[in-house]
């Protein structure tokens, strides 16, 4: 027979499930391999992106680099078999857990608005022109989806 408290945990437990909160201890990369993919992503492309599909911040930084031409490398942390690490890693390397978290040049710029933000007060421009020149797309739309991350690795 199920009791209340029973029924209350597992309650309890199925909400903590869904919002996501649980972590788990399924086997894939350690902290240190995590800290090492976010740099190597980071310093290998001028601008990145960590983000969600679902996430409308995460849409406007996107729109925000389509308008002014700049590629930009997307890794999609709810596609990734270690997208909680992956966040967890870069909330103690940025110190927010929230996406996006937006990269130029190897620096946080912070999140969607943020983004946005730079690119209103014309300060975003000038630190991708600080990239390296293939950053710089010719073509109005950016290359974004060409950029796209989705490896399982």
């Amino acid at each position: 027979m199920f009791t209340r408290s029973w029924f209350y945990r597992s309650k309890q437990a199925y909400k903590t499930l869904r919002m996501g909160n649980f972590t788990s201890a399924a086997p894939g990369l350690s902290t240190s391999a995590c800290t090492q993919f976010v740099q190597d992503v980071v310093s290998s492309n001028c601008v990145v992106i960590f983000s969600k599909t679902t996430c409308p911040y995460c849409k406007m930084a996107k729109n925000v680099f389509n308008e002014i031409g700049a590629a930009y490398k997307v890794v999609e942390l709810d596609e990734h078999n270690d997208g909680r690490r992956l966040q967890e890693t870069l909330a103690h390397m940025t110190g927010a857990r929230t996406v996006p978290r937006v990269f130029i040049n190897g620096q946080c710029i912070g999140g969607g608005t943020d983004t946005k933000q730079l690119h209103q007060q014309g300060k975003l421009l000038p630190l991708i022109e600080q990239c390296r020149p293939c950053c710089l797309s010719t073509s109005p739309e950016g290359s974004g989806n060409a950029q796209y991350q989705h490896n399982q690795s």
